[in-house]
């Protein structure tokens, strides 16, 4: 028997992927087989909607459904709801890029890489102050003019959260000799902080929740920037809206929270 966070982990070894371990569950592995114990089973689950959005990998299967199908019914939906006239679609690499082949698909704007990451940077937005959060944006990505040069550029992206690295980015595609660049969000605008258990901003750090979605793309210097709605988002996932926490999109979490605590009060210190 095999044991992993992810569906993707197994494929990778060759193993079969039998199901899902449950909240509350623990499976007691031993020569005699499997064993499952039920301690605390919630009555109401409520999965993490960005392990869906962003965190999980592409290729694994979440609630039956492989992440990277899911994603590009993200960017089908998000054309749908924001359309914008333009010449190619690009994805921020590497989470956005499913989404931004469903946005070409639906739009019929050809997609097009044209961004080169450098995949010995980390996730930038979970730094712990700017300076290092300016330093990974700037040595993370490259352009290819060639892919961008007089072009009207949609870029789409996972989210935004504090703007450290959508602001950046968007000025290097113009740079590159793009004439406009319209920010293409897959997920709703985040503005509440994650209590829960994700390293996030606090709420005053969270751009949304600072801004108006034009103020945000005017701040980060795009043309127009477009938002996915929490319908879209969950027509995408086609589950319903039962199971997910939507505390960070919408403040509603799914258990009494304590604000400030842990690590964020202790980063102030």
């Amino acid at each position: 028997w095999v044991v992993a966070s992810e569906s993707a982990a197994l494929m990778t070894i060759g193993a079969e992927f039998v199901r899902e371990v449950e909240p509350g569950e623990i499976v007691e592995i031993d020569a005699g087989g499997v064993t499952s114990h039920g301690i605390g089973i919630p009555e109401h689950h409520a999965l993490c909607l960005f392990e869906l959005i962003y965190f999980a990998r592409p290729d694994s299967e979440i609630k039956g459904d492989r992440l990277h199908m899911m994603r590009q019914r993200m960017g089908e939906e998000l054309a749908r709801e924001t359309p914008v006239d333009g010449d190619v679609v690009i994805g921020l690499p590497d989470s956005a890029t499913p989404a931004a082949i469903g946005y070409a698909r639906h739009s019929g704007i050809p997609y097009q890489e044209a961004l080169i990451k450098n995949r010995y940077i980390g996730r930038t937005f979970i730094q712990p102050d700017q300076r290092l959060r300016s330093t990974s944006v700037s040595l993370k990505f490259n352009v290819l003019p060639e892919a961008v040069e007089g072009k009207r550029v949609i870029l789409v992206d996972d989210t935004i959260v504090r703007g450290t690295t959508s602001g950046p980015v968007v000025q290097l595609i113009k740079a590159a000799g793009a004439s406009e660049v319209h920010m293409r969000v897959h997920a709703p605008p985040m503005i509440w902080p994650c209590y829960l258990g994700v390293d996030l901003a606090r709420k005053e750090e969270l751009i949304a929740a600072r801004m108006s979605v034009p103020e945000i793309g005017r701040h980060i210097g795009a043309d127009s920037i477009g938002y996915l709605s929490l319908d879209g988002l969950f027509r995408a996932i086609g589950k319903g809206r039962q199971g997910f926490c939507t505390g960070c999109l919408t403040g509603n979490y799914p258990v009494p929270t304590y604000t400030e605590v842990g690590k964020l009060a202790l980063e102030r210190v």
